[in-house]
């Protein structure tokens, strides 16, 4: 369904807004899209474990990754509810230190590499992704947001010496180097945790199965139930009155189907907006749907 709203085009698929646009034309054929992938996509699995219990594996499986027990795990699910906070709180508590900014450090630092962590972001090449796995070894390598190795049959290969659960893991590189810093092949004894924002199912089986996976695909209405637990750390918007937050929850429950692009980055906008006090939810309301 299609509405024209305040100047614009809004698309409705099951009763919740997906597209607000100008264009009539683009806000058709966006909701002809969502409606068709919501009839070809597979049920959802529902697990028999609610979304905060979840968030607790993902911290248990980044402390075995931390202290050696497994070499790999995967964590999937949409962005905005903390998924990577989650995991790098988890190894600063397991005693890693992260050493991904090395302008940070003083020429000649030394670190322990089995009690460090570097972050991986954004686009990689399977030589990259192969040169970066030889630089870090022996350390905890996170690659967040950073699907594109997993895409790339090349680097799926070399993952999979990476990730596997054997003692020795060998990784090789067979074609033309040109880079005499770099073997053609070494032992990998290194940790690899990947966050990713992809379906669980559209990751490789072969890659799967050699890590620890937790997949935190959530409802609409389990998303509030993790901003609940969000919303009470002293470390969420301290700056922002408690009641405010209770207020800006209290909100996104009522408008649970309504809200586009429902993630903690709505609770934020909304804490503070509440938190000026006054007459707030129409504006709170009106923010929330440019955010289609």
């Amino acid at each position: 369904m299609i509405k024209y709203e305040n100047g614009k085009f809004v698309g409705y698929v099951n009763g919740r807004a997906v597209v607000k646009t100008s264009s009539k034309y683009y806000c058709e054929r966006k909701v002809a899209e969502m409606v068709e992938m919501a009839v070809t996509a597979p049920a959802p699995v529902v697990s028999e474990y609610d979304i905060n219990e979840r968030f607790g594996f993902v911290e248990q499986m980044v402390t075995m990754i931390a202290d050696g027990t497994m070499p790999s795990a995967i964590i999937t699910g949409e962005g905005g509810l903390g998924k990577s906070y989650t995991v790098y709180k988890a190894l600063e508590r397991a005693g890693l230190k992260n050493v991904t900014n090395m302008s940070m450090f003083e020429e000649g630092t030394k670190f322990l590499r089995s009690k460090s962590y570097r972050v991986i972001k954004g686009y990689s090449t399977s030589k990259g992704l192969y040169r970066t796995l030889y630089e870090c070894n022996g350390m905890t390598v996170v690659f967040d947001d950073c699907d594109q190795v997993l895409k790339d049959d090349v680097a799926k290969n070399i993952l999979k010496g990476a990730l596997d659960s054997f003692s020795n893991r060998y990784i090789s590189w067979m074609a033309d180097m040109r880079d005499e810093d770099l073997p053609k092949s070494f032992e990998f004894t290194g940790r690899v945790i990947f966050i990713s924002n992809k379906q669980l199912e559209s990751i490789d089986q072969a890659i799967r199965t050699r890590c620890m996976v937790v997949d935190l695909s959530m409802t609409e209405e389990q998303k509030v139930q993790r901003m609940e637990v969000i919303a009470k750390s002293d470390e969420f918007l301290p700056e922002v009155q408690a009641n405010a937050k209770e207020e800006a929850l209290a909100f996104l429950k009522a408008n649970i189907g309504r809200v586009p692009n429902l993630s903690l980055r709505s609770l934020i906008q909304v804490a503070k907006i509440a938190n000026r006090g006054g007459e707030w939810r129409p504006f709170a309301k009106y923010v929330l749907s440019q955010g289609a």
